[in-house]
């Protein structure tokens, strides 16, 4: 097999220039440098048509990663607290029809999408699900990718300055993410390697969402809970993960001219603003009828990414766990629920 040894250094730049990022927003005490810092530094690059090319071929390992280290977050003593996610948990549905009934219009009428686009983009589900579906049932593909896009990019830069600046909580802390691999016993790191080797197939066997998280999250949440191992992946591979997710979010806008750019995050800040506004009340509800922090309950129901809302989580110290189980039964219900809903209202008026 020849090696395209152009693309290799496509994706060297961005991975350089994502490094430059997280050193730069590390050194400003940025929050979640290495993935923010990665993700702005590429979008620019992206957009200033620099030859940059996302490192797509190594995401599930780092994703794999992630969901080690989100599983660990599932500790025996959370069990005592599950019982209070039940109306939370019940109440994912109704926040999901509530976006779509706000969002799906807002793109049709302000931003001039087909029916089918609009859909596809204004579902608050994963960007990979939603691009798949929504190309299939006759889509903009393009456009649905770049609204996703958006909107990880400003509801994770949005969450992440609203704690650090707002609510003046400390996220540049590194050591909340794990321990050195120095200081990881051997045993520990072959029972984390495992939790991702059986994980990622057995959760693809069960057709699991977005199955290389959910399906190492959940072997690592088993083996956890079972008090098998206390241990987290290494922080440098954790921090390594980060670059790679930062720098292909930022490489999604490879292509996109300015003027385009420019609509698309004119569109996704009006969009994310009316997601925001649906994701507030929400808080508000539940976490009044559920007790729950209203910081870990707009955390849990945020529209940004599985993996990048948890990582939040993990530098605020909060409740990964129940962050994690929200994201991943919401992207479930949408990914289940968004075609079927979207084949009955084609049917009824198509």
């Amino acid at each position: 097999m020849m090696i395209d040894w152009n693309h290799l250094g496509r994706i060297a730049l961005a991975l350089s220039i994502g490094a430059v990022g997280g050193f730069v927003f590390t050194k400003l005490t940025m929050p979640l440098p290495w993935m923010l810092g990665a993700m702005l530094f590429n979008t620019v690059a992206a957009l200033m048509k620099a030859p940059v090319a996302p490192p797509v071929k190594i995401r599930p390992g780092m994703v794999l990663v992630l969901g080690v280290l989100l599983g660990s977050g599932f500790t025996p003593d959370m069990l005592d607290r599950a019982g209070q996610w039940v109306t939370s948990l019940g109440l994912l549905a109704v926040y999901i029809a509530a976006v779509g009934a706000a969002v799906v219009p807002f793109y049709m009428i302000v931003g001039g999408f087909d029916r089918t686009t609009a859909y596809f983009s204004g579902m608050p589900g994963g960007l990979q699900e939603m691009l798949t579906i929504g190309h299939a049932m006759g889509g903009n593909d393009r456009m649905i990718a770049l609204t996703h896009a958006s909107r990880i990019l400003l509801v994770v830069f949005a969450v992440a300055f609203w704690f650090r600046l707002v609510e003046g909580l400390e996220m540049g802390d590194r050591s909340r993410f794990g321990v050195s691999i120095l200081d990881v016993a051997p045993i520990d790191l072959l029972i984390l390697a495992a939790c991702g080797a059986v994980g990622w197939p057995l959760a693809r066997l069960l057709r699991f969402p977005a199955p290389m998280l959910v399906g190492p999250m959940l072997v690592s949440a088993a083996v956890h809970l079972a008090g098998l191992t206390a241990s987290k992946p290494p922080i440098e591979l954790v921090n390594f993960a980060q670059l790679i997710l930062g720098t292909i979010i930022g490489c999604r806008f490879l292509g996109t001219e300015l003027r385009e750019f420019r609509r698309v995050i004119l569109l996704s800040l009006g969009a994310t603003g009316v997601m925001m506004a649906v994701t507030a009340l929400f808080t508000w509800i539940v976490s009044h009828l559920s007790h729950i922090d209203s910081i870990l309950v707009l955390l849990a129901y945020s529209p940004g990414g599985l993996a990048e809302m948890s990582l939040v989580a993990l530098a605020l110290q909060a409740d990964v766990a129940y962050v994690a189980m929200h994201h991943t039964v919401r992207i479930a219900l949408v990914v289940i629920g968004a075609p079927l809903v979207f084949r009955i209202m084609r049917r009824i008026r198509p």
